[in-house]
C-alpha cells in the first residue's frame, strides 16, 4: 500500500526542503573577537612586564659593575674609594629624597633608612663619611662594599630606580 502523492496538473513537481548554506568562517562570532582581544592584551602586558624586568635587571647589573669599577679604580686609596662610593649612593638616594645630595649626618642616615636594610648596613654606609674626611680612620672595604651593594639592590628592588645617572 504505497500511496503516492498526486501529480500537480500543471506539470510542476515538488522538491524536498533545502537547507540554507553553511555559515562562512568569516567574520567570526563575537566570542572569538573577545578571545582574540584578550589574547592580544595579555601578550602586550607580558611584553611590558618582561621589558620592565629586563631594564631593572640591566640597571642593577650596571650599578653593581660600577661599584666593582670603583674598587678597581681606587685599589690603594681608601679615601677616594669612599668618596666615589658615597657619591654613587647619593645619586641613587635622590630617587627617594630630592635633597639627598645636600643632607649630612642624621638626616643622611634617615634618607638611607628609607630603604629597608639592617642597622649594620646603615652603620657601614655611614662610615663612608668618616673615611672621606679622616685619612687614618678605620675602614673595612669589603664590609662597606657589601653594604653598598645590599642597599642599592634593595633600593632598586623596592622603588623606581631605573638608572643612577651621573650628576
Amino acid at each position: 500500500m504505497s500511496r503516492s502523492f498526486p501529480e500537480p496538473k500543471d506539470g510542476l513537481t515538488l522538491r524536498d526542503i533545502h537547507l540554507p548554506p553553511a555559515p562562512s568562517w568569516w567574520p567570526p562570532a563575537p566570542g572569538w573577537w573577545l578571545l582574540f582581544g584578550a589574547v592580544i592584551l595579555i601578550a602586550i602586558a607580558a611584553w611590558l612586564l618582561y621589558r620592565n624586568l629586563r631594564q631593572r635587571r640591566m640597571a642593577r647589573q650596571r650599578i653593581l659593575a660600577e661599584i666593582e669599577q670603583l674598587a678597581v679604580r681606587h685599589p690603594d686609596d681608601d679615601a677616594a674609594y669612599a668618596a666615589s662610593l658615597h657619591q654613587l649612593l647619593r645619586r641613587a638616594a635622590r630617587c627617594y629624597a630630592a635633597d639627598a645630595h645636600l643632607t649630612q649626618g642624621d638626616h643622611w642616615r634617615q634618607v638611607l633608612a628609607r630603604i629597608p636594610v639592617d642597622d649594620a648596613t646603615l652603620d657601614a654606609l655611614m662610615s663612608l663619611d668618616t673615611r672621606m674626611y679622616r685619612p687614618h680612620a678605620d675602614f673595612d672595604r669589603q664590609r662597606v662594599q657589601a653594604a653598598a651593594q645590599s642597599w642599592l639592590d634593595a633600593a632598586m628592588g623596592s622603588a623606581k630606580i631605573t638608572e643612577v645617572r651621573h650628576a
